[in-house]
């Protein structure tokens, strides 16, 4: 799902937003969630997940094409984890699309 279907799904879910609104919508939810893993804090959506800024410390790494040894400075890179109920309705719902698939084959 990209961030236009985001929009798309939401416009067509609450008929009193117009397009600019969901777009807005989701354009300044995006944007305090990406402020506030800037600024290194967490983000916990209860049934959905939490997102959390993880360090990648320095380490050394090889350049493909001269197999030089090179540098690689540490980073902080954001990381999603699932929460419980998602996880559940995604596996749920992998098997059930799974069972289809064989009924179909076999």
């Amino acid at each position: 799902m990209t961030r236009s279907d985001l929009v798309e799904e939401l416009a067509a879910r609450f008929a009193q937003l117009t397009h600019r609104d969901a777009e807005y919508a989701v354009k300044t939810i995006l944007d305090a969630m990406s402020d506030a893993l800037v600024r290194g804090h967490r983000i916990e959506i209860r049934g959905f997940g939490s997102f959390t800024v993880n360090r990648r410390p320095p380490r050394i790494g090889r350049n493909p094409r001269s197999g030089e040894s090179v540098q690689i400075p540490e980073k902080r890179v954001p990381h999603f984890k699932p929460g419980k109920a998602l996880r559940e309705a995604v596996d749920a719902r992998t098997a059930e699309l799974d069972a289809e698939q064989r009924q179909r084959e076999g």
